[in-house]
């Protein structure tokens, strides 16, 4: 049997110039539930002393958290994982009602190289279930496109007061190897 050799992720900056975008578009509140993908975003967002950071038990609580944030003059986003997506769609009807800005940055799973068969169903209806809630959404599976991304989505976010989710690629992230 020919094995294939597994491709090696370029150095990962990606987080840092996703941070960096955060910065530029001037959020001001993190909200995350922890997730692998999202760690070295989430702790340069812990470092950072003007951003207030928000670990959550669960995503919809995010929703809910990003709402008071720009009702207290703040801009915000929140992480999450795609399997929490799911957790969010009740809570979505809310942004769509008040027409309240909302970033949701989303690391995927169920996408390329999954090796977890219960990551897949939520993984591959990701984006329809957000688009099915009003969100508009971007997929990036090209590191290159996505502070350029995030900084769009940002701009649409909060200068249109729409719900707006950027999902970050398997391929960006990278697959885990569950022989390892």
């Amino acid at each position: 049997m020919a094995t294939t050799k597994k491709k090696q992720p370029a150095a990962v900056t990606w987080p840092a110039e996703i941070f960096k975008t955060l910065k530029d578009a001037d959020i001001a509140q993190v909200s995350y539930v922890p997730d692998a993908g999202h760690t070295d975003l989430i702790k340069s967002c812990l470092a950072d002393n003007h951003i207030k950071t928000t670990r959550l038990t669960t995503e919809e609580e995010g929703v809910a958290l990003s709402l008071g944030a720009w009702l207290g003059g703040d801009r915000s986003a929140l992480l999450m994982q795609s399997s929490g997506v799911g957790n969010c769609i009740n809570m979505l009807s809310i942004i769509e009602e008040t027409r309240s800005p909302l970033l949701m940055l989303v690391t995927m799973r169920g996408e390329w190289g999954e090796f977890n068969p219960w990551q897949i169903p939520m993984g591959q209806g990701t984006q329809k279930s957000l688009e099915d809630a009003g969100v508009i959404v971007y997929h990036v599976d090209n590191p290159d496109d996505l502070a350029e991304t995030i900084y769009a989505a940002s701009q649409i976010a909060y200068n249109t007061y729409r719900a707006v989710a950027v999902l970050i690629g398997q391929r960006i992230i990278g697959f885990k190897d569950w022989r390892k």
